[in-house]
């Protein structure tokens, strides 16, 4: 807890802020008795002070608090606000207890909810009850943009947004995770309560120091999926505090989200395109048999790339691997599927998810839907999407810019022709059509090309979750398709 004892010469010990870190002022390094310095802090001998990350501000006031410490608190610069709200919207129950297991959490916490179930709500009432200003992180530009009209229409305060052009901080900011890390090193002490919404971007190895460097004592992380495939989601209890309340899809469907069924369809390849596919895959299995690697292992991706790397027969397996993935998620059958599909739900609103882009332009192409892509421009996409809750367009087909981020209520339908080995994409997509509308019953086809590697991803994607009466899951073969 504690770092050792040290004595002030009398000095006044002054708390600041200086750089995304916490200096204390006033205590010198030895001496034989005196203050107990808290265990965040470290001597820095380049300005012979004592040097704490931003991120513990909390404890090291409590720890100074508690051992009688008179110290003056010039770090933080945030304010105390009454945010009075432009109406009132009654919470739903779990919105309720998601809120009060944070406040008694101290106010720090990740609250994990589907998409679609509100996690604005909880947001907008942790901003309510702490009444200090406040910084709500976001991954993307439109879905800053989106709370910043949403904070606009729910409180009367000044609403700031740094990103996109704008550098404006107000009583409540919106920002990306990006410019956060750009501006907490000069903004970390601006702001009592932070907002991590779809906090699984930050335990990244950039967007975490947007955290760190904040002396925020009040934290909320929002997200429906907050594991990460290195592990690296562990580090939101340290940024941001500890998972105070989850609930998954299939506990909120039917009453609070729409119904929904998940439909596995396989289909077939083509006698060419399975020659074409076995050919290439034997290709690289004989170059990782070659090179004693083993995929199943932690670093076998990585080794698999180092080896591509340097020789031509390694270069040479790297496009063998590409050009049998390519055939097994392009396959024609999976169009005649998606035909059939448009067919079927040719009055709903459907969104067509692939892995690859090329795949996105041969679908807008084939069938005459808009797509949208990372190379769509903003303007561009907001039309398609008006459109699109408009009912002016049924069908939208995309890669991965729509598994978050937006707002698409209408959608109800949703074809994965292809996709990562992320559960987290796979929740993503399907909480695209969750929303609940009268009389909707979602349901996600998920289109599996037989006796290939894409049956295991397949499986690792929806996982058992799934498998519920809310949520049901079946298989069908289409052969041959105070701080």
């Amino acid at each position: 807890m504690y770092s050792g004892r040290v004595t002030t010469n009398a000095k006044q010990i002054v708390l600041r802020f200086d750089a995304g870190t916490l200096l204390l002022d006033g205590v010198e390094r030895d001496a034989a008795d005196g203050i107990v310095v808290p265990a965040a802090f470290r001597w820095d001998e380049r300005v012979r002070r004592w040097r704490a990350p931003a991120l513990a501000y909390r404890h090291v006031v409590k720890a100074l608090t508690r051992g009688g410490v008179a110290f003056a608190d010039e770090a933080r610069a945030y304010h105390q606000f009454d945010f009075p709200t432009k109406f009132t919207v009654e919470p739903r129950p779990y919105q309720q207890e998601a809120i009060s297991a944070w406040r008694k959490a101290e106010r720090c916490g990740v609250v994990i909810l589907p998409t679609g179930a509100g996690k604005s709500l909880v947001a907008q009432m942790a901003i309510e009850q702490t009444q200090r200003s406040t910084l709500v992180v976001v991954p993307t530009i439109d879905l800053m943009n989106q709370w910043y009209d949403l904070l606009l229409s729910s409180f009367q305060a000044e609403v700031g947004l740094i990103g996109g052009g704008f550098f404006e901080v107000g009583a409540l900011t919106v920002t990306t995770y990006a410019s956060a890390f750009r501006f907490m090193e000069r903004l970390g002490n601006n702001f009592g309560l932070v907002i991590f919404d779809e906090c699984h971007h930050l335990p990244g190895d950039v967007f975490r120091y947007a955290a760190e460097m904040s002396l925020a004592p009040f934290r909320l992380g929002l997200t429906a999926t907050p594991e990460r495939a290195d592990g690296a989601d562990e580090m939101l209890e340290e940024l941001i505090g500890p998972t105070v309340y989850r609930r998954e899809a299939r506990e909120l469907a039917g009453e609070y989200l729409s119904d929904y069924s998940v439909v596995r369809l396989h289909v077939e390849m083509s006698a060419a395109e399975r020659a074409a596919y076995e050919a290439e895959r034997a290709v690289f299995k004989s170059f990782l048999q070659q090179k004693n690697i083993r995929l199943s292992s932690m670093r076998g991706w990585q080794l698999f790339i180092a080896a591509s790397a340097r020789s031509s027969e390694g270069r040479r397996a790297m496009m063998a691997y590409r050009e049998s993935k390519r055939i097994a998620l392009g396959t024609d059958a999976k169009l005649r599927v998606l035909s059939e599909l448009l067919r079927r739900h040719r009055r709903d609103r459907v969104l067509i998810f692939t892995a690859e882009n090329e795949m996105v332009y041969r679908i807008s192409e084939q069938f005459l839907i808009p797509a949208i892509t990372h190379e769509t421009n903003i303007k561009e996409r907001r039309e398609w999407l008006a459109a699109f809750n408009a009912g002016d367009v049924l069908a939208l087909a995309t890669s991965k810019v729509l598994n978050e981020g937006v707002n698409i209520p209408a959608a109800s339908v949703a074809v994965v022709l292809s996709g990562s080995g992320s559960t987290r994409e796979h929740i993503q997509r399907l909480g695209r059509i969750l929303r609940k509308q009268p009389d909707k019953e979602a349901t996600l086809y998920e289109v599996v090309t037989l006796d290939t590697t894409e049956e295991g991803i397949s499986r690792r994607r929806s996982g058992e979750q799934f498998r519920t009466s809310a949520g049901r899951s079946e298989s069908r073969s289409l052969l041959g398709s105070d701080l």
